[in-house]
């Protein structure tokens, strides 16, 4: 791979199951040494994408290379350049923490001669010391993901992909993981690294938000959070959250309602419902409310609002 192609190309990268598109015309371009946060719901198209990268599924439609290497016709000369983690747990549980980096680095034919120094690197990143002979079942999850970490990177890859690494991880344990994420970047790697956490997405370079097989945005953290909504956003706190999502959804002014934990986020445009006119609209309906108070939008406010235009485009005739 040249110093100065792209780490990661893909053009108009298309998968189709049958008459299900999971995949659909994606464009990236991804750089040597960036963390690019592949953020979308479940079913949104992020683990097939990585699979066709890492060469594993076969493309539709479209062209993609990975490292200079392209996944369709080279997908075996990819394979010995990227590290990938999937999103389900990787290891076997019935043998010890040595004998699995044993395993994979056999599989990644990691060189006998410097075989013993990286699994040492692997062990101290996991912070294992002293638990080498451990049985992988016995380890928390926060160790169990650290030590997958440590496996897919034994042969050293330029180029790395991770599934949803940190799903049903405690947040303590994802933020760690997430310091070794940044530590392999600031040594040259590239990463790919796709989850449903919208507060992971501010740990990475750039964001690129999928939605149905689809490219909604992408960008930084701050680029996105400054895409404009359409009008102000207010946080109101009210009860039940869906009956007022249902009632405002259709009330004039109203851009955009969206439940966001035990409350909701309002858009409202100009010249239409005011802030101050939500709460008296909510309890006329047999909705308690409180006053609503301005808030700047976070990630998952920008993904809302720009998924739900991207459904009013495709609903257009």
């Amino acid at each position: 791979m040249n110093e100065g192609t792209p780490a990661i190309i893909a053009e108009g990268l298309t998968k189709r199951f049958q008459s299900f598109t999971a995949v659909d015309r994606l464009d990236l371009r991804i750089d040597r040494g960036e963390i690019i946060g592949f953020i979308g719901p479940n079913g949104a198209g992020k683990s097939t994408t990585i699979r066709m990268l890492c060469g594993l599924l076969r493309p539709s439609a479209g062209r993609a290379s990975v490292a200079g290497f392209d996944v369709e016709h080279e997908p075996e000369s990819v394979r010995e350049h990227i590290g990938y983690m999937s999103q389900k747990f990787s290891l076997y549980g019935d043998l010890t923490v040595r004998e699995n980096l044993r395993f994979f680095g056999g599989i990644y034919r990691v060189p006998r001669q410097q075989f013993a120094e990286r699994m040492r690197f692997a062990v101290a990143m996991a912070g294992l010391q002293g638990r080498e002979d451990a049985l992988v079942r016995t380890l928390a999850g926060g160790w169990k993901q650290r030590l997958a970490l440590g496996c897919a990177i034994l042969h050293r890859p330029p180029i790395l992909f991770l599934d949803e690494p940190t799903s049903g991880v405690e947040p303590e344990a994802r933020r760690r993981f997430w310091d070794l994420i940044h530590d392999l970047a600031a040594e040259g790697v590239t990463i790919l690294v796709s989850t449903h956490y919208m507060d992971e997405a501010e740990y990475c370079n750039r964001i690129a938000l999928i939605d149905r097989g689809r490219l909604v945005a992408m960008g930084t953290p701050g680029e996105l959070r400054g895409h404009r909504l359409g009008g102000d956003l207010f946080e109101i706190a009210c009860a039940p959250l869906g009956a007022a999502v249902q009632l405002l959804s259709g009330t004039p002014g109203v851009v955009e309602a969206a439940i966001f934990g035990d409350k909701l986020h309002v858009v409202l445009g100009a010249g239409g419902t005011s802030a101050a006119d939500l709460p008296r609209l909510l309890t006329a309906h047999g909705i308690e409310a409180r006053l609503p108070r301005p808030i700047s939008p976070n990630l998952e406010d920008v993904f809302v609002q720009l998924v739900s235009g991207k459904q009013e485009e495709r609903a257009a005739p």
